[in-house]
């Protein structure tokens, strides 16, 4: 008779408890999920995955327009929201069901249910207890919504993707990446968006230089952005929301959308009375290995606030798998991970930003450029792409590579290859751009910034 029903039980079939999961049991353990929701977690259901499907939707308005630049001629345009959730929800629920199929051709139990750590091998779901030599925590993360008079009344990025009506006004509080791609999809598809962050410049950790070209590009495209404001309270008026601001400004809107931030999902799952140890936040602490205070607990993803992105949770979850299962040891590696931000533009980012860099290396060299892509010669659009590298001076090597433009994941994920193999300016340098491309622009730049073009500081 087995020591334990199962090798390793899986609380949350996101990203990472999936690849765990589907990994483990492949290496030849019994192991089972559990999972209160629908199976993909966050970025399946309402994240990543419906985010972007929305990001698709929103640049068709200007697609339109700047198609008769080009010669088309495009006759009156509408837009069905409900036809676009619609359409999403198809999709994923289909997902849903691509989840569903890969644990179970995996041979993975999948159980339906909340589940409770009761102590380091035991969880208690449904009612009934079972066992487990390993327990893998990967709840995820939760929206969190500050306390303040009528916040109750904001919805989150949760309830966003379900909303029966486009919203024709709509205030967004939050200065992260949940907001303003928020911002820009809904401006996009034709809403009133104002934007309201407490600091003096959104997307704090990223680089100076996308942080004001993004707020710069927004506030072009007729987004309200109001920047060091922070919200007083909302009250319900009629069939509308009245917003009082800091700043003495009173705002009439349809929807609060409240992209405050997130906080690890630990509550209620017995962690601590099985001796985990979270930090302040709530988030699971770690070892380099994703192991926890317990040496049968394990946790990866959003959960343990490391670097809150899919990719990173999935190669987590397959070192976590590999080195219980495989017979490898393999620490997760959380450098140079690239990211990219949805928002109009799109921003994409791998590396340090030129701050960091100066930090680590010291002197380092800056080099930069700003451009209207050469779709908008005819549209007349103006709007402009910045790119940005930073070289350390002392061995050549780029260490940040940033990007504000149209497809700027797309292209920032390519030149992340180079930048995780230590490439240097010379090489980029060496490299024949693809003519005419905006990425051309990465291995054309020749000219470094002069010291008093560099910016410092927050």
């Amino acid at each position: 008779m087995a020591e334990f029903d199962y090798d390793l039980f899986t609380i949350g079939a996101g990203s990472g408890g999936v690849r765990a999961s589907r990994m483990a049991a492949a290496f030849g353990a019994r192991v089972a999920v559990a999972e209160d929701k629908r199976l993909g977690g966050t970025c399946v259901n309402v994240g990543c995955i419906p985010k972007k499907l929305l990001v698709y939707a929103s640049h068709y308005g200007t697609d339109f327009a700047d198609a008769e630049a080009y010669g088309w001629n495009v006759g009156p345009r509408t837009f069905d929201w409900a036809r676009l959730i619609a359409n999403k929800d198809r999709e994923i629920a289909r997902l849903n069901g691509v989840y569903q199929g890969i644990l179970e051709k995996n041979g993975v139990e999948i159980l339906n249910g909340t589940a409770r750590v009761l102590d380091p091998n035991t969880v208690e779901i449904g009612g009934r207890r079972v066992t487990a030599r390993y327990v893998l925590i990967a709840t995820g993360s939760l929206p969190y919504v500050p306390p303040g008079e009528g916040c109750d009344l904001a919805i989150t990025s949760n309830e966003i993707f379900g909303l029966a009506e486009r919203p024709e006004r709509i205030l967004i509080v939050g200065g992260g990446y949940i907001a303003v791609e928020f911002a820009g999809i809904l401006h996009g598809m034709g809403s009133h968006v104002t934007q309201v962050y407490r600091g003096k410049l959104f997307l704090r950790g990223f680089d100076r230089d996308v942080r004001s070209v993004l707020a710069e590009e927004m506030t072009k495209q007729g987004i309200d952005l109001r920047l060091g404001v922070q919200i007083v309270r909302i009250e319900k008026r009629g069939t509308a929301l009245a917003v009082t601001l800091d700043d003495g400004g009173l705002l009439e809107v349809d929807q609060v959308l409240a992209a405050t931030g997130r906080l690890p999902n630990t509550q209620g799952l017995g962690l601590e009375g099985a001796g985990v140890k979270l930090n302040a936040s709530g988030a699971v602490l770690v070892d380099e290995y994703s192991c926890s205070s317990v040496p049968s607990i394990y946790a990866v993803g959003d959960v343990t606030d490391r670097i809150n992105l899919t990719p990173v949770a999935i190669h987590e979850g397959a070192a976590v798998a590999t080195t219980l299962f495989g017979g490898t040891p393999v620490k997760p590696d959380h450098t140079d991970v690239p990211s990219a931000v949805f928002s109009h533009p799109n921003v994409g980012t791998v590396g340090l930003t030129e701050d960091e860099a100066r930090e680590k290396y010291g002197d380092v060299v800056i080099f930069r450029t700003r451009f209207r892509p050469l779709r908008h010669t005819l549209t007349g659009r103006g709007e402009t792409t910045m790119m940005k590298l930073v070289v350390d001076r002392a061995t050549d090597r780029v260490v940040g590579l940033h990007m504000v433009g149209p497809d700027a994941g797309e292209i920032v994920q390519g030149f992340a290859v180079a930048v995780k193999c230590k490439a240097t300016k010379a090489q980029f340098d060496a490299t024949i751009g693809i003519h005419p491309t905006a990425a051309e622009e990465l291995v054309t730049m020749r000219d470094p910034l002069p010291p008093a073009e560099l910016v410092g500081g927050e």
